[in-house]
């Protein structure tokens, strides 16, 4: 049996909890879960000229409810921090965000919505390529089951958004632009610092750059433990090659997964839509 952790590819249906299920029941389930299990959506602006551009909530009350069935004692988080195109807090209530956390909480949950921009600072340790001993949310540098849910996007500075990128939007300033200069040795510093878990794409479109409007349908979702693994995979989906996404080559060797992983479910071949990179 190979050491390096696989990554599954679910088709599509209406039925998101069950295809989540069943790509996570591939890999083998969710592992040793504790508390708190914080779950990264990408909410990057206040308007989704794509329809696809922000993270549905529907797929992170799939993904709460998975949890919860294995403990409904979890103590779940949705964390997010305002960056230039939106508020947390506005965009938790325009997405539907908000609505999701009061039903939770009827039901007797523990689940509950973060703005991490504006969570008590801690400094950590970490000496990385960019940051040397930051200033973060404290939740973020707590130990946690950490789940990572990107979309499928290409983007002009970092050729595509995965779940690598989703954790760029961990860091608190609301100027997140501020580190593009940087932005691969910052992606390759965020995932080290906080190393998701569990990494989902959801792939049933993937948008022509972080916002669209242009989308093409792939109709399926990418998971896996290791989020280097799912996000080369996206890369080949998508049409390009992992070596030439700058931040993925950055990831190799700091324990984040492999640009050729195993791939259980369907194949790469058969979800295959080609991008052009806007970079």
């Amino acid at each position: 049996m190979s050491s390096i952790e696989p990554v599954a590819i679910i088709r599509a249906n209406e039925n998101i909890e069950e295809v989540l299920s069943n790509g996570i029941d591939l890999l083998g389930g969710l592992g040793q879960i504790s508390s708190p299990v914080l779950i990264k959506p990408n909410i990057c602006t206040i308007s989704d000229e794509s329809g696809s551009s922000v993270t549905d909530v529907k797929v992170i009350e799939a993904i709460a409810n998975h949890f919860f069935k294995q403990d409904s004692s979890l103590c779940i988080r949705v964390v997010e921090s305002d960056s230039e195109s939106k508020f947390a807090e506005e965009a938790y209530t325009k997405y539907g965000y908000n609505e999701l956390e009061k039903n939770f909480l009827k039901k007797g949950y523990d689940f509950c919505l973060t703005n991490l921009s504006k969570s008590s600072l801690k400094r950590s340790e970490f000496k990385g390529v960019y940051f040397i001993d930051p200033e973060l949310p404290q939740e973020i540098l707590q130990e946690s089951y950490f789940v990572s849910v990107a979309l499928a996007k290409t983007h002009h500075v970092t050729v595509l958004t995965g779940v690598l990128k989703n954790q760029f939007g961990l860091l608190p300033r609301k100027d997140q632009g501020f580190y593009h200069s940087h932005i691969d040795d910052v992606i390759s510093d965020m995932n080290s610092i906080v190393r998701p878990k569990l990494s989902i794409i959801d792939a049933r479109f993937g948008v022509k750059g972080w916002n669209g409007p242009k989308t093409k349908k792939i109709g399926a979702f990418i998971l896996g433990k290791d989020p280097l693994s799912v996000d080369a995979t996206l890369a080949r989906i998508m049409g390009f090659e992992p070596e030439d996404v700058p931040h993925l080559m950055k990831a190799q060797g700091l324990g984040l997964g492999h640009l050729d992983p195993p791939i259980l479910g369907t194949s790469i071949e058969s979800v295959k839509v080609s991008f052009k990179s806007t970079k």
